[in-house]
């Protein structure tokens, strides 16, 4: 396939010119229009796009009761700042997330604008809940480019030259079973994973000095590992044991991605706080915090916020996203499309053995190049050739892990099963293009 490039080519050298480089390229596609899981771009061309923004448009671009509302409200208000007049949409957005994502018997809600700022005010509600400053988190782990949240963001790719990071930040390994298990059953490998968190209380920090313990129970930029059950109970009790706020970062894994509203909902493990963004808004900027109702109401006020704590448009479109999700069965179509990946990746890896590893949960699947079939081996020259073939080729993805040896699929749920084989069809290509070459 020959895509036409020349308008594309001229938009990314205007970039040049203008956008600072750390600001992140992680592909070279354009858009002038995007519907569905369909992006065209500046030259015409039609991509599949298999990354959704980052995970942002579960529920399409553009989808049309989300477009309606924004136009609908934006003639109406577009900002008064919550702190200072109370409008509907916030109200009728906290009741409906209490609803799908309840936390016990009483649940409250924040809103903010991004999911840095969700986990930097989860981690300010369970200081002041608990009185205590200590946060505990884990390698791989991606919950954000602020402060806070940087320093709790494994990968140090992301944070070369920013610190000082903050204080009181203690991290230990995430209970990688792919990477790490070294031949042990899954039962062998968590109970020694259990040890290992339980003796960062002698060689770490003192539980008593926690104040959380924050976890994506798939992780994101990490590699979509997800959390063993029974080390996600076993946290859980760790956490009781302690009197720690267990925080759930479902900022990538929320809202239908996975064929739930969150991730920990899978594994019934009750976290006192979660964090959520990206596709909670179809693409605008709307993130929020919830938690038991006596943990959230911890934060003294004036404590949490901004300025732009719910914008009303940003809140209108969660709303209209969150219908719109109930009203085709998103969560249902999560399962459904993730079933068909996995298939086709479980394809792929046996007939190509520099695939060490396919995963996923739902519609969160990641596909793994080591070499030698070596898990401590990533292949993340493979991956970056692939994932340029695949551009080239009509096909947007992008790569993940510390290495960036993993593509990762993130397509809008919509994508129709035409759409999503034959985007599948190209990434399988150029996995054995690449690597015959």
């Amino acid at each position: 396939m020959s895509l036409k490039s020349d308008k594309s080519k001229a938009l990314l050298e205007r970039r040049k010119n203008v956008v600072a480089n750390g600001v992140g390229v992680f592909n070279t596609a354009t858009v002038q229009e995007a519907k569905g899981a369909i992006i065209t771009d500046e030259d015409g061309n039609e991509l599949i796009d298999f990354a959704g923004g980052i995970g942002v448009v579960n529920a399409g671009h553009c989808p049309d009761p989300v477009v309606k509302a924004i136009k609908e409200q934006a003639d109406k208000y577009l900002h008064t700042s919550f702190n200072v007049v109370t409008y509907e949409p916030y109200i009728k957005l906290c009741e409906e997330l209490c609803k799908i994502l309840p936390h016990g018997e009483e649940t409250k809600v924040m809103l903010v604008s991004t999911g840095a700022e969700a986990v930097e005010n989860a981690i300010k509600i369970a200081r002041q809940a608990t009185k205590r400053q200590g946060v505990l988190c884990f390698t791989e782990a991606y919950h954000g480019r602020t402060l806070m949240a940087m320093s709790l963001t494994s990968k140090v790719d992301y944070k070369f030259d920013c610190g000082p990071f903050a204080p009181e930040v203690y991290r230990i390994p995430f209970p990688n079973f792919y990477r790490d298990s070294k031949g042990r059953a899954l039962d062998e490998f968590v109970k020694d994973s259990l040890q290992n968190l339980h003796a960062s209380g002698k060689n770490l920090i003192d539980p008593k000095s926690l104040a959380a313990v924050i976890i994506e129970p798939i992780q994101g930029e990490g590699g979509f590992n997800s959390v063993p059950q029974k080390y996600f109970e076993g946290l859980r009790e760790f956490c009781d044991q302690h009197g720690i706020m267990l925080i759930a970062d479902e900022i990538q894994s929320g809202f239908a991605r996975t064929g739930h509203w969150a991730s920990w909902q899978h594994y019934k493990v009750q976290p006192d706080l979660s964090t959520y963004a990206k596709s909670m808004g179809s693409g605008l900027p709307i993130a929020a915090v919830l938690g038991k109702a006596k943990v959230m109401d911890a934060a003294a006020p004036g404590t949490i916020g901004g300025t732009y704590i719910g914008s009303p448009i940003a809140c209108v479109a969660s709303l209209a996203t969150i219908q719109y999700m109930k009203d085709i069965k998103l969560n249902d179509r999560g399962k459904e499309v993730g079933e068909i990946v996995m298939s086709r990746f479980e394809k792929i890896k046996k007939e190509c053995p520099e695939v060490g590893d396919v995963r996923g949960l739902g519609a969160m699947n990641i596909i793994e190049f080591v070499k030698n079939g070596d898990p401590q081996q990533p292949d993340g020259a493979l991956c970056s050739a692939i994932v340029k073939g695949c551009a080239e080729n009509g096909l947007i993805v992008i790569s993940a892990g510390a290495y960036k040896n993993m593509i990762r699929i993130l397509s809008p749920l919509v994508i129709t099963n035409e759409q999503l084989n034959k985007g599948l069809d190209i990434l399988e290509q150029q996995i054995k293009t690449k690597i015959k070459n």
